[in-house]
């Protein structure tokens, strides 16, 4: 049983704690590694090392530090394939999947290689007369990241390449479910150049997440997660003067009007509700059939649905892996459980699946549920898992105002011809990301990612402009240098006290 160790200053280490968790590959149910669960004594050594670190890279040329993400990002690139068997065998996603994620985190590390263009300043030349001001960032200091166990790679790149660019040092705090990917990433770090202590990992659990929250030298601190961690993390980070970026859960909707192609609809929701097992927070797990849409997008998603491969990770021809435990599993289960009792209409039933030669592995296959009200749990609840929940709307204006009232703010889609149907939709809903047939609106890089109501706690969204504002602290100069029209009086004659 090999053990998964914290990365700090540039080197393996077990730390201070003996407590210990157990990492498992969900297609086999089998535990195979154990991993250090931090105490607050290893934070604080992670956090030691990075502020004295912070000390050099603060103060590094962007010229070095563009230097340093161009190798990382060659690094990342070259072993996108390692990358992805690693999460595969611990998350669970298949190989496809885990892959396009890694691709996604690289779409934020070129975009930190542009850092010399990002932290640009402005200049003002004889704001007043013979005075010029000037403005500029710079990094806060030690910032930090605690991120989900869905995307073990992806994530913490929306967080960490940014943050580095901008001339801070990182403390990461992985989930401890799939460790392992960050420790990889810490070695491609160093590899690529970047000096020791600037990137640490710190694997662990609450324990270990209180003591960054309370870390005095902890400038900044990222999340993403379920809106209950994400308010907890707002609340206790933003009371000891941190800077605060907490992404929450999501119930995503997917307006199908009846103008829209259904069968290209019912394709792409499959797609977005099954994908990754249904563990995104960008998913969709709430469609909206509204009018005549309803009966027919139903028969061709339960079809595309029950057509889906679930298999390990591993498997070429799987679509679908497992979810990460037993414990996402069986809740998953409980909840479809309460919706077919609470009166709604099971039509594909994912329940109780076994896979052959994989009979203990964690799977749940697609399950797609009609006629949800809003008040089952199977709508409220966000479930996390491979469950589309449908909801009948009468027209488009009423999808809306369902949207609307439902708590979390993150991702939205229609599906529809009409474009006029489309911009009344983009204006109306209230949500922070988008997409016009287009399922799961993650956007590029260069923009910034993040939801609104409880799927944000914090000003800032995370990567793109809004990531270099939350990593950097503004400064402003006014400057005046006075014309001297002699030196001091000085001469060169004998001195005399006249």
């Amino acid at each position: 049983m090999s053990t998964i160790e914290h990365w700090i200053g540039g080197e393996f280490t077990a730390g201070r704690s003996t407590r210990k968790g157990p990492v498992f590959n969900p297609a086999t149910g089998e535990q195979q590694h154990e991993v250090v669960l931090a105490a607050p004594a290893d934070v604080d050594a992670a956090v030691a090392v990075a502020r004295a670190a912070f000390e050099e890279w603060s103060q590094a040329s962007l010229s070095r530090r563009a230097k340093v993400l161009f190798g990382f990002r060659e690094l990342v690139n070259a072993r996108v394939k390692d990358l992805a068997e690693i999460i595969s065998d611990e998350h669970g996603k298949v190989l496809s999947d885990a892959a396009g994620e890694v691709q996604r985190g690289l779409e934020v590390i070129e975009f930190a290689c542009g850092i010399p263009s990002l932290l640009k300043g402005s200049y003002s030349d004889q704001a007043s007369t013979g005075v010029d001001v000037f403005s500029f960032r710079e990094p806060l200091g030690v910032c930090a990241g605690i991120t989900p166990f869905n995307f073990p790679a992806m994530v913490p790149m929306w967080m960490h390449p940014v943050a580095i660019a901008c001339g801070n040092t990182f403390v990461l705090k992985p989930s401890e479910r799939d460790p392992s990917a960050s420790n990889y990433v810490a070695r491609l770090w160093q590899e690529a150049g970047l000096p020791d202590g600037v990137f640490n990992v710190v694997h662990g659990d609450k324990e270990a997440v209180d003591a960054i929250l309370r870390h005095p030298d902890i400038a900044a601190v990222s999340f993403v997660g379920s809106t209950p961690i994400a308010r907890y993390i707002h609340e206790q980070a933003s009371a000891t003067g941190k800077r605060v970026q907490a992404l929450g859960g999501a119930k995503n909707h997917a307006i199908v009007l009846p103008d829209a192609d259904l069968d290209f609809a019912a394709q792409h929701l499959t797609a977005a509700a099954f994908g990754s097992a249904g563990e995104r927070c960008m998913a969709i797990s709430a469609a909206v059939a509204v009018g005549a849409a309803g009966d027919a997008l139903m028969d061709l998603v339960s079809r595309k649905a029950a057509e889906v491969v679930v298999g390990p990770g591993r498997d070429p021809r799987s679509e679908m892996g497992p979810v990460v435990t037993a414990a996402a599993r069986d809740r998953i289960e409980s909840l479809i459980g309460s919706g077919e009792q609470q009166g709604a209409k099971l039509l594909v039933d994912g329940r109780g699946l076994r896979v052959p030669g994989h009979e203990n592995g964690f799977f749940v296959g697609p399950t797609v549920i009609d006629q949800v009200q809003p008040t089952m749990d199977v709508y409220t609840e966000e479930i996390f898992g491979p469950v589309l929940s449908v909801v009948r709307a009468d027209d488009v204006d009423a999808a809306i105002d369902l949207i609307n009232s439902n708590p979390y703010g993150n991702g939205t889609a229609i599906f529809t011809s009409s474009g006029e149907a489309a911009r009344r939709f983009q204006r109306g809903v209230h949500v922070g990301m988008i997409g016009i047939n287009v399922p799961i609106p993650v956007p590029m890089a260069y923009y910034s990612f993040g939801g609104w109501k409880d799927s944000l706690f914090g000003d800032k969204h995370i990567h793109g402009p809004e990531g270099v504002s939350f990593y950097t602290r503004g400064k402003v100069v006014t400057s005046r240098w006075p014309h001297v029209s002699h030196a001091s009086g000085a001469s060169l004659h004998f001195p005399t006290a006249s």
